[in-house]
């Protein structure tokens, strides 16, 4: 049996990673308190809508930004893969409070349909394409790092509702500063409310995915089921899992039947064939005799 992890390349990304978030957070901290004030003193539920989203925002970078921190904390006697699940977990939670932002929004939203009050286009407008500037730098910052952590990811899209969020709250300024349609502020929440569900869907989905253990969406297990099979002296296949500890860090694990060939060159090819054809680096292979197989089989049967 053999495992064989990679660290460093991971390890770099996290510290990229890191540097990313907390720039970030600084520009959502800045700008969500001109947001807050400026929706207050403009009557704009979409602003502060928009505040608001950019608060959960500040929550999820903090929470993204611990879990990178503890995540590079070194394994112990009872977590042996470390603290990596604390990426997911966080992303998890930043898709649940994407989702109770929207709720509030739809219900305050439906409330002001009736009575949607005097709202300050002008300053609404000005006020969020400076919010719009602020999220495309936010946008800029973090587009590297979405694709290697599911942490990352659940900032960008935080971002990405927020920029969206920003479009529409500048559309509904428009609207009401050009022909005073004050209506246009309640629906342009709703539209800011359906987007941040939207973000939030695929990321509660994906963690839930990590979390349960499923295969990894880029892997299909049937075809590492035939190319282990297809590697010199493997006669058969069995107990093969594929799943994901954190973002970029894919495990699989195998019972290999070997016969006519030397284990550590099967086990050799195995890893190659994991890492070049499916780029998973943690790789576990149990080999077996095919006469101790048949005795297993036996024994559990």
């Amino acid at each position: 049996m053999t495992t064989t992890p990679t660290h460093d390349h991971r390890e770099e990304t996290r510290s990229r990673n890191l540097g990313r978030l907390r720039a970030v957070l600084v520009l959502v901290l800045v700008y969500m308190v001109a947001e807050f004030v400026g929706g207050f003193l403009t009557n704009s539920l979409a602003l502060l809508a928009d505040a608001g989203h950019m608060l959960s925002d500040a929550g999820s970078l903090g929470l993204a930004l611990f879990a990178l921190w503890i995540a590079r904390r070194p394994g112990s006697r009872r977590r042996t893969f470390g603290h990596h699940r604390a990426e997911v977990l966080a992303a998890l939670a930043n898709g649940v409070a994407l989702v109770a932002i929207a709720g509030y929004v739809v219900v305050e939203a439906w409330s002001r349909f009736s009575d949607p009050g005097e709202v300050d286009g002008r300053a609404l407008f000005w006020i969020a394409t400076g919010g719009l500037v602020v999220n495309l730098v936010g946008l800029r910052i973090l587009h590297g790092g979405r694709d290697d952590s599911l942490n990352v990811r659940g900032a960008w899209l935080h971002a990405v509702a927020d920029t969206l969020g920003s479009v529409q709250a500048i559309v509904a300024g428009g609207l009401v500063w050009a022909f005073g349609w004050n209506v246009a502020d309640p629906i342009a929440s709703l539209v800011i409310a359906l987007l941040v569900v939207r973000s939030a869907w695929s990321l509660l989905r994906d963690s839930v995915d990590v979390l349960l253990e499923a295969a990894p969406l880029h892997v299909d297990v049937e075809e590492v089921r035939r190319a282990i099979a297809d590697v010199a002296g493997v006669v058969g296949v069995h107990d093969l899992h594929v799943w994901t500890i954190t973002s970029g860090f894919e495990s699989l694990s195998v019972h290999a039947v070997v016969e006519g060939r030397e284990h550590s060159d099967v086990l050799r090819d195995v890893r190659r064939v994991a890492r070049e054809r499916f780029g998973v680096e943690h790789t576990t292979v149990q080999i077996e005799d095919p006469g101790a197989c048949e005795i297993g089989r036996r024994d559990r049967s």
